[in-house]
């Protein structure tokens, strides 16, 4: 037995109780008449003592040899500690150890194996596994496996059967690139590692499965992120015999389900918002609505005058930043240096104070006089004490702008709280979406997704304007998932195919296996797939994901603790048939 207790067990219960404790040395205080141990586990810390008048010279001799990191096991008796730490459970008690052995010896770790180390990102993620041992890393961890099991817990309950699906599959176009992977037993011909099980949740819901989840590995061989991996995990769902309406609430109920088991929070219904509504007011369709700060379109307001910078551009739009007006001249020079910044692009930007006696004071008075400013603060809510920030261009472009201005500002203002939450659902999106550079359609979410009831003609007329029968959940300006009712005619999908450019024969070849499934008694059917690695981050009070994975690679897909991707050998690619450029 390495063990009668764990390292966050004992407390003054276990007064004069002898155990048996192993785990890591995490620091070692020698005071020359008496040490103390601090022993760690994945439960927490326990203080060991050892002194000249209990212990043998032959005990306290080993342990002044002991390094941080070393794994022992000791047996003790547990006595009241003198000193009493609150802030560790086990802070009432410690153990007069009588025996001790070293089961592994530790070398000096690159980096120190507390809460705020003093190890850069690069040299952790080298030696992830010592990382791990570190409190932040390991309660994401155990953090990430309650949500999973709530997850489970949850749709299991509800009437949801997990159903594993193949990860060698075959390559299809669903926007990213794929990771092939070579087949040895068929030359030439490869597997693709699936960017989803899109194609197989809906052949299950062919099959009968009706309700059918899975906590999933996906992969996308594209450019990565702080919140992006090669692989990454999905609550992936699928529903038969549905519509938009069973969708949104059965996956409303899981988030508030997540919500009040993880915080205890009881939420109201989600609001919903357009496609259209979220890019008008908050110039993308992940808007984070813990806070206003909502576009105002000045157009009919601030056009027409003699500045033709606004006269020229396809939109003039503008937000209010509470308190602005405080800023001095150099911090709102500041801010335009952040707009014009190339992650951003803006050519430059507009500022209009609202003063507390009720003037405004502009960049633009030359142009403007008070009452046409009055009418901007109007649009844009501006309140005095505020100030007005006006941007305009290409109306996409120029959205995308100010809402990256207004999440930044957000941040500045401390008004994006992680223990605040803010979910929604943005509905009624394009369903596809034109390609200028080549004047071909592709779909926004993926071929599969059924246009709205009653827009099936559009597609032949203007298929600009059609819209989806699909849904995202965004949860504090992130979109945590997303699904569709899925189209479940053969002619329909056909129609689909053709308008995304495919002829019959590639539509064939790429699904030809799901053309001919529908054949055969298609039910309708819907589902939505949950980003897991960023819905826990979120949870978690935090947006990057890395460190609720286990083992993340890098911004270049690399995992430098193994030292992933590696060459292979010659032997190897000649068995798979390949030669390296």
């Amino acid at each position: 037995m390495y063990r009668s207790n764990t390292c966050g067990d004992l407390r003054t219960s276990h007064i004069n109780k002898e155990v048996v404790l192993s785990g890591w040395v995490h620091k070692v205080r020698d005071k020359g008449f008496v040490i103390w141990i601090d022993l760690r586990d994945r439960y927490g810390i326990t203080q060991l003592v050892l002194d000249q008048d209990r212990t043998s010279t032959e005990l306290l001799e080993k342990v002044k040899e002991l390094g941080r990191e070393t794994v022992i096991q000791i047996k003790g008796l547990v006595i009241e500690r003198a000193s009493k730490n609150p802030n560790i459970p086990t802070g009432d008690i410690e153990v007069l150890v009588t025996e001790l052995q070293i089961l592994n010896e530790s070398i000096l770790p690159p980096f120190t194996i507390e809460d705020d180390t003093d190890g850069g990102e690069d040299i952790r993620m080298k030696y992830r596994y010592l990382d791990i041992r570190r409190n932040p890393v390991k309660n994401n961890l155990m953090f990430r496996h309650k949500v999973s099991m709530e997850v489970r817990k949850y749709l299991s309950d509800q009437g949801f059967i997990e159903v594993e699906t193949p990860y060698l599959i075959k390559s299809t176009p669903e926007g990213a690139r794929d990771f092939v992977v070579p087949s040895r037993m068929n030359e030439g011909q490869f597997y693709a590692l699936p960017q989803s099980p899109q194609t197989f949740k809906q052949l299950l819901m062919v099959g009968g499965m009706d309700k059918y989840f899975q906590i999933v590995k996906c992969f996308r061989d594209e450019d990565l992120r702080a919140d992006r991996q090669p692989e990454f995990t999905q609550i992936d769902c699928e529903m038969a015999f549905v519509e938009q309406e069973d969708i949104l609430n059965a996956f409303e109920g899981l988030t508030k389900h997540l919500l009040k088991e993880v915080h205890g929070i009881d939420s109201q219904d989600f609001p919903r918002m357009t496609y259209d509504d979220a890019m008008r007011l908050y110039g993308n369709d992940k808007p984070d609505i813990r806070f206003g700060m909502e576009f105002g379109e000045l157009n009919t307001v601030a056009q027409h005058k003699d500045f033709n910078v606004f006269n020229s551009a396809e939109l003039v739009v503008g937000i209010a930043v509470p308190g602005g007006a405080s800023y001095t001249r150099k911090e709102i020079d500041k801010l335009i240096d952040w707009v014009r910044r190339p992650q951003v692009g803006a050519k430059g930007m507009v500022y209009v104070k609202c003063n507390e006696d009720g003037t405004y004071k502009s960049s633009v008075d030359k142009f403007y006089n008070q009452k046409d400013l009055a009418k901007w603060a109007e649009v844009t809510k501006a309140k005095t004490g505020d100030l007005m920030c006006v941007l305009s261009g290409n109306t996409n472009e120029t959205r995308a702008q100010l809402s990256a201005l207004r999440m930044e500002l957000a941040e500045r203002l401390g008004l994006r709280k992680p223990d605040e939450f803010a979910p929604l659902w943005v509905v009624d999106f394009p369903l596809l979406e034109l390609d200028e550079e080549t004047g071909h359609y592709h779909a926004m979410h993926h071929p599969f997704t059924s246009p709205k009831p009653g827009q099936l003609e559009l597609l032949e007329t203007n298929p600009g304007e059609v819209k989806a029968n699909a849904y995202d959940l965004v949860l504090n300006g992130n979109e945590i998932g997303g699904g569709s009712i899925r189209i479940h005619d053969k002619e329909i999908q056909a129609t689909m195919f053709k308008h995304l450019g495919f002829t019959s024969e590639q539509a064939k070849a790429q699904f030809g296996f799901l053309m001919d499934a529908f054949q055969y008694g298609a039910p309708p059917h819907g589902g939505i797939a949950f980003g897991l690695d960023r819905l826990v981050a979120i949870l978690g009070g935090q947006e990057t994901i890395r460190d609720f994975i286990a083992f993340p690679k890098n911004n270049s897909g690399r995992d430098v603790m193994i030292d992933a991707p590696a060459i292979i050998d010659d032997e190897q690619l000649k068995e798979l048939g390949l030669k390296l450029m």
